[in-house]
Order: structure tokens, then C-alpha cells, then sequence
């Protein structure tokens, strides 16, 4: 059956099949279109140690491509989650995988540092929408108990993408010889995913395959939001007035400080491991398992602060949990430095990228936990441009550093930023006893 929207889905839903558990085949279309997002930015990483060869370029001109990347990518997580709360969710994660997949496949033109870092810069511009969208799609299809679950699912696809990357790409190079066509072939992954979310994705309200049951299952956990208790009309919350929340600026510190980290793996360890004397096609293991890890940890975060909840335990407080002992873990990157060889390196990444998705899932959860809907895709953009303002410092940073140091500084302030990270967090994101409009009731 043709999907329709608007009243035509309510008309033709007596006699449209039901799809028992909908709200997960939700979730599956979210990790594959975060698989696929990371597909996309990781070929570049894959591939840099073999275009800084051809281009000459150093660390730091490395850094401004990647730099290029995250200005778009930070500015365009905050306009993201506007125009998402905005448009809806169907509309807007439309708009931005058809952007970044053509952007993708642009990159096959590159020339130069110039405008490998023009086309990164449209890349940047269209994924900034995948977290906000993907965060507000999960609130409006998972009651909160289920909630850590779901960004679980679809944070993992982070890690699974930046694991299938290295394989797909190298063979992609090794087999046409020449990385252009990689660009082309890894881009073009999107429109798949696209015909796919456009035949599926609706609000729970109208979803013309979903069961009575199930439907009644997700509303039940919502707050109105037809009015704002100052009695300000229902609909996008002004910026302003999020960012005089001090629960705000607790998620957006959160992700600042502790998304920098996630990206020196993703994007540096090609390059570190080289640094380090070791050759990429005979350490993709050691590529692998930080990644592997990391989807371990988003599903670990998600499912222990499920059963915490299901025991009874607060919402707030088993998130925090969870992003306590995560902080701790992501510190132990430190002992890098007095490691040598490859499997103990790669073991300590992995103990940090593992940590990091756990509290990674946790703080993406924050927003869906204590604002409503028509804030929750706004609050995830403003964090998200929190984390690529501290990442685009980071990345120059870490371009800067190595080419006159090494990395072990790096490594030294990515294991103490994680911890204060965490103070941030406890100190400043508490969910209020009643709601005002904006924050759900606790």
C-alpha cells in the first residue's frame, strides 16, 4: 500500500496492516542512517594517510579539512534542531541525508586542500542533522523506560560505521587504485536509506501500520504540549529561553568536553597508529576494536540505566550513573603512553571509546528525558554545537601538537576534559519537580 500523509493515513488506517513492535523497526532505520553517516565521514580518515602522501600535506593542513568539516557540522546542529522542531521529523532527516550523501559524492572532485575542504564543509553541513533528528525521533516513538534502548540503537551505528569503514574503503582503494571513485560509491549509500525512511517513517499518531495497542503504549508516557504553562502558544521554544536553563548548559558542557575525545579516535587514529610505527593494512584489528567497543558501550549505557529504572530507580539518577563511571573510564587513555605494543594500544582505546558510548547514549537521552517534544531536537542541536565548537579546537589543536610534539599531550587532556565533564553534568542538569512548558515534571 502507497503511503499517504495527513488525514489520508487517518482515513486508510482501517485498512492497513499492523507491524507488531513498529517503534523498532523505527529504530533500525536510525542506526542504519548513523552506519551510513559514518560511512561517509569516515572515508576521508581512512584515506588520509595515503592522500597526505599524494598531497604533501602535514598534520596541521590535515586539521583544516577536518576543521572544515566541524564549523559546518557546529553551526549546523543548532540550525538543524530549529528547523527540525520546526518541520518535523520526516521532513527535515529527508532533507539532510539527500544534502550530505550528494556532498559525499561531490568529494570524488577534490583537488587540492582547498577544496577537499569546501566539500567537507557541505558534508558537515547536511550530517549536523542526524543527531538532533534522530534524538527527537526517539522521543516521539519510545516512552522514556525504553528510551536509553533506542539512543542506544542508533548511537551504535556510530561505531559500527567508523568499524565497517576501514574495510569497505581500503578494499574500495586497492580495487579501482585510486580513491576517487570510494568517494562516489560510499556517498551513493544514502539514497537507499532514503527510499526506505520515506516509505516507513510517520508520527506515531498517524503511522498507518501501527497497532492500537502500541500507539496507546507510546502516548501514554507524554506530557501535553498544546500550551505552555506561561501560556505561550505550543511550538518551537525560542533559544534564548532554553539557554537560560542551567539543564541546558549541563548537556551542552557535557557533549563539549567529551565529543572531542570520541573524534580524535575516529578521526586521528589512522594517523596515530602510523605515527606509532604501525602499518594500517595490518592493523585493522587494532582499527576495529575501539569501535566495536564503542557499540558495545552504547548498548551497556542504555541497558543499565534501563534496568535501574525498571528497579525503580529515578530516570536522572540512573543516567548519571552511567555517566559517572563512563567519564572514569574514558581517562584511561592516559596509560596509552606507557604502552608499546599494538594490542595493549588498542585495548586501551577500546576500555575509552567503550565508556565514551555509554555516556555518549546517556547525555543524547537528557534532552528527550526533561524537555518536551518541541524543544528536544533544539536542545540536541545546541549541544551538538557545543561539541563541534570544543572538537574544531581540539582537532587544530591535536594538528598543531603533533607536528611539534606527539601526540602523548593529546592523549594527557583527553583523559582529564572527561571528568570535568562529568561535574557539569551532576552539577547542573536536574529535572524539575513540575514541569513550566518547556521541562517535563520529573
Amino acid at each position: 500500500m502507497r503511503l499517504r500523509s495527513g488525514s489520508a493515513i487517518v482515513a486508510t488506517r482501517s485498512v492497513a496492516f499492523r507491524t507488531p513492535h513498529l517503534r523498532w523497526y523505527i529504530g533500525g532505520l536510525l542506526f542504519l542512517s548513523t552506519v551510513i553517516n559514518y560511512i561517509d565521514r569516515q572515508t576521508l580518515s581512512v584515506l588520509g594517510p595515503y592522500l597526505k602522501i599524494q598531497y604533501t600535506w602535514t598534520n596541521t593542513d590535515f586539521s583544516l579539512i577536518i576543521i572544515a568539516f566541524r564549523v559546518a557540522y557546529s553551526i549546523g546542529q543548532t540550525v538543524a534542531g530549529r528547523g527540525l522542531d520546526r518541520v518535523g521529523t520526516r521532513t527535515g532527516l529527508s532533507i539532510a541525508v539527500l544534502w550530505y550523501s550528494i556532498a559525499a559524492m561531490l568529494t570524488s572532485f577534490a583537488v587540492g586542500l582547498k577544496s577537499f575542504a569546501a566539500f567537507r564543509f557541505l558534508l558537515g553541513a547536511g550530517e549536523a542533522a542526524n543527531w538532533p533528528g534522530a534524538t527527537k525521533a526517539v522521543s516521539e516513538w519510545f516512552p522514556r523506560r525504553e528510551s536509553g534502548w533506542a539512543v542506544a540503537l542508533f548511537d551504535s551505528g556510530s561505531s559500527v560505521g567508523a568499524a565497517i569503514a576501514p574495510v569497505l574503503v581500503l578494499w574500495l582503494f586497492h580495487t579501482f587504485g585510486t580513491w576517487r571513485p570510494v568517494f562516489v560509491i560510499t556517498g551513493a549509500l544514502g539514497f537507499a536509506w532514503l527510499w526506505a525512511f520515506r516509505r516507513l517513517y510517520h508520527p506515531p499518531e498517524t503511522h498507518p501500520w501501527i497497532s492500537t495497542e502500541e500507539r496507546a503504549y507510546i502516548l501514554a508516557d507524554r506530557e501535553p504540549i498544546g500550551s505552555a504553562a506561561d501560556g505561550t502558544a505550543a511550538g518551537p521554544v525560542p533559544t534564548t529561553r532554553l539557554l537560560r536553563l542551567r539543564q541546558t548548559w549541563g548537556i551542552i558542557v557535557g557533549k563539549a568536553l567529551t565529543d572531542p575525545v570520541w573524534f580524535f579516535v575516529t578521526d586521528w587514529l589512522p594517523i596515530y597508529l602510523v605515527a606509532r610505527g604501525f602499518r594500517l593494512e595490518t592493523s585493522l584489528l587494532a582499527f576495529w576494536l575501539p569501535f566495536l567497543a564503542a557499540d558495545a558501550g552504547n548498548f551497556l549505557g542504555g541497558g543499565v540505566s534501563s534496568w535501574l529504572i525498571g528497579r525503580g530507580m529515578a530516570v536522572g539518577k540512573a543516567r548519571k550513573i552511567v555517566i559517572a563511571v563512563g567519564g572514569l573510564g574514558m581517562s584511561s587513555l592516559v596509560f596509552t603512553l606507557f604502552l608499546h605494543d599494538l594490542a595493549s594500544l588498542a585495548a586501551c582505546f577500546a576500555i575509552a571509546t567503550c565508556s565514551y558510548a555509554a555516556l555518549s547514549t546517556m547525555v543524547l537521552n537528557l534532552p528527550a528525558d526533561i524537555y518536551h517534544s518541541r524543544a528536544v531536537a533544539s536542545v540536541s542541536g545546541l549541544s551538538g554545537t557545543g561539541a563541534g565548537l570544543g572538537t574544531i579546537l581540539a582537532t587544530y589543536a591535536t594538528g598543531w601538537v603533533a607536528d611539534r610534539y606527539s601526540f602523548a599531550p593529546v592523549l594527557v587532556v583527553a583523559s582529564v576534559v572527561p571528568l570535568l565533564a562529568v561535574v557539569a553534568v551532576l552539577m547542573l542538569v536536574r529535572q524539575p519537580d513540575r514541569g513550566d512548558g518547556v521541562l517535563r515534571s520529573a
